[in-house]
């Protein structure tokens, strides 16, 4: 399967296991940024490292912070190889964005409708320009 979404964020293709979320996270406090791990204990996957995968979010929780942990997992190599994204936000694309400026390997965000994440769940998953597909 394949389907195309709108490029938020170029960056190199990426493929990478597919790690769809059940609930929207805030990664200020939510993530590690020295890890990846998913570290709000509130959250259900808790514990589930994002690192090197296909990160499906539905949403964000909002944190104008929330750009400086994704710049820090992007210089720290545990960035999800690539972000999807239900609606585009902005704070959070801003770390990306900056992490290109600073010349670090950047992962792409494109958007993609979150009726369809449940399709990749459980594959690995390619990214290419604006296409996804399991693989």
């Amino acid at each position: 399967m394949m389907h195309s979404g709108k490029i938020l964020v170029e960056g190199a293709d990426a493929s990478g296991p597919a790690l769809v979320l059940s609930q929207p996270i805030s990664f200020w406090g939510g993530v590690d940024p020295k890890s990846g791990r998913i570290a709000d204990v509130r959250h259900p996957q808790c514990g589930v490292n994002i690192a090197g995968t296909v990160l499906f979010l539905p949403g964000t929780i909002g944190s104008s912070s929330a750009s400086a942990v994704l710049m820090e997992l992007v210089r720290n190599g545990h960035a999800p190889a690539a972000m999807v994204l239900h609606e585009p936000d902005a704070i959070l694309l801003l770390g990306l964005i900056v992490a290109q400026e600073m010349d670090w390997q950047t992962p792409p965000a494109i958007q993609l409708d979150r009726g369809l994440y449940g399709a990749f769940e459980g594959h690995s998953v390619r990214v290419k320009k604006s296409e996804i597909s399991a693989i």
